[in-house]
């Protein structure tokens, strides 16, 4: 009598061990049994369980081979005969063992189906994924395993919920109040986190001035950007920390320009780096490589790290056009850039830009986020920067609250920070008159900010001609 297979012994531990049941199944694929019969009846016995939350009885996979269509003679011949050695011998006692063996088994074939799969993306007969996608296939694969932690056990649990309330989580602090209110201290590790705004309204001005914050803060910062070349961001950055106009910059003399690097960065201990990839080509694949080599060749490994921009990004996984839509393919790289935040234990700045109707607008919303809606499913923090003419009169710029896993978004869901475009700053203003004077005949809100102060001060007089104009716009809350 020959040795029974691994896949035999599953299926029949499957319909008759409960404990073994709960605990594989999960986690045992279809697409892991190489015998097309044995495939058919994991996929009844799994659709069984599913239903009925039991597992069926030799009759029962009977019935459900009778009504299924698509078997030949000899294939319903076949299931028959493996449905009937699985419920006529008896399941084994050594459960664990079995769970072990189980998952070196689903570990194997994962990674053999992975690798497969590249292989057929390599000989160019996958339409929808690029070679790009192949490392993330093969660590999907290589990550397969059991999980044993069977959740929170509300009442037992309590002392570690409690410790959990009370520990101090790590996060990256802002230099605006606001921005610290909102996020109570700031953004942890492990997130993502999305500016959104129209074109040249200033979302690299923004991550420009953080990662100039976070760079003085002696935190390792690592800038990528997809848009503008290396010297441009760096020069921003230098602006911001020289307090400098971009044009008195660019006129210092060499020893001047010298002496006032080294007095902006004389207490700063950390690094800061900027690299450029072309646009739309490089994605988390050509990021996570990056990252491999700062650490392994500078001994650098960022504590955060801004991409400019996601839009401009490419996917990993597919590839752009065909039959992959934008809806897909932004939510995808969205995904992948959360994830890489996720591997590295890191806070990832982005921005997106607003769509046709956000970028027409004095407002917007999420919906007005350019060609996905998955993409703020997907960000921990999201914000709009909106600039009109007579914020921009008075050095300010209004932030918008979004989405806000960190906060109530209904707390300070609008409010205003001074803004220097020459020396690509931000700062705090005030914000005691940012109040709604009411709403409109459509319910939107109404906001005054002609009193907002600029450094400080109060341009209520200076901007009274504007302020009518300026208390008639509209923003609609999401």
């Amino acid at each position: 009598m020959s040795m029974e297979t691994i896949e035999t012994i599953i299926l029949r531990n499957l319909i008759q061990n409960d404990e073994y049941t709960r605990r594989a199944l999960p986690f045992v694929d279809e697409e892991y049994f190489k015998d097309r019969n044995e495939r058919v009846v994991f996929g009844i016995i799994r659709d069984h369980i599913h239903k009925y939350n039991k597992a069926p009885n030799k009759d029962a996979i009977g019935v459900a081979l009778d009504n299924r269509g698509g078997l030949s003679e000899q294939g319903y011949k076949d299931c028959t005969a493996i449905a009937t050695r699985i419920t006529d011998s008896e399941s084994s006692d050594e459960t664990d063992w079995l769970l072990d063996e189980t998952e070196k088994f689903c570990k194997d074939k994962a990674v053999y189906n992975a690798i497969i799969r590249s292989i057929e993306i390599i000989d160019g007969k996958s339409q929808n994924e690029t070679k790009n996608a192949i490392p993330n296939i093969l660590s999907d694969a290589l990550a397969v395993s059991f999980d044993q932690q069977i959740g929170h056990d509300y009442f037992v649990d309590a002392d570690e919920r409690f410790d959990f309330y009370h520990k101090v989580e790590h996060k990256i602090p802002f230099d605006l109040d606001l921005f610290n209110k909102i996020t109570n201290g700031g953004v942890p590790n492990k997130t993502l986190n999305v500016i959104l705004a129209g074109t040249g309204v200033g979302k690299s001005l923004f991550m420009c001035h953080h990662a100039a914050n976070c760079y003085s803060a002696n935190l390792n910062v690592l800038y990528i950007t997809c848009e503008m070349a290396e010297q441009r961001i760096a020069e921003r950055i230098d602006a911001n920390l020289m307090d400098l106009t971009m044009d008195e910059l660019r006129h210092l003399p060499k020893i001047t320009y010298d002496k006032k690097l080294q007095k902006a960065t004389a207490n700063i201990k950390s690094k800061l780096i900027v690299k450029e990839y072309p646009t739309a080509t490089a994605n988390v694949n050509h990021f996570r490589h990056l990252l491999e080599e700062l650490k392994l060749k500078k001994n650098f490994t960022p504590d955060v790290v801004f991409i400019d921009y996601l839009n401009i990004c490419a996917s990993a996984r597919f590839k752009i056009g065909g039959n992959t839509n934008s809806y897909m393919y932004i939510k995808s790289i969205a995904e992948e850039l959360r994830g890489l935040a996720v591997e590295w234990d890191v806070p990832i700045f982005t921005a997106t830009q607003t769509n046709r109707t956000g970028f027409a607008s004095n407002d917007f919303g999420l919906e007005d986020t350019s060609e996905s809606f998955g993409l703020p499913a997907t960000a921990d923090l999201m914000f709009g920067l909106i600039s009109t003419e007579e914020l921009e009169e008075q050095g300010n710029i209004m932030v918008k609250q979004l989405k806000n896993r960190y906060n109530d978004v209904a707390t300070n869901r609008k409010f205003v920070v001074g803004i220097n475009r020459g020396k690509m700053k931000l700062y705090d203003v005030s914000n005691t008159d940012l109040t709604l004077i009411g709403s409109d005949q459509d319910g939107n809100d109404l906001i005054d900010t002609a009193g907002v102060g600029f450094n400080g001060e109060n341009f209520d007089e200076k901007f009274k001609s504007s302020r009518k104009k300026f208390d008639e716009l509209r923003f609609e809350d999401v």
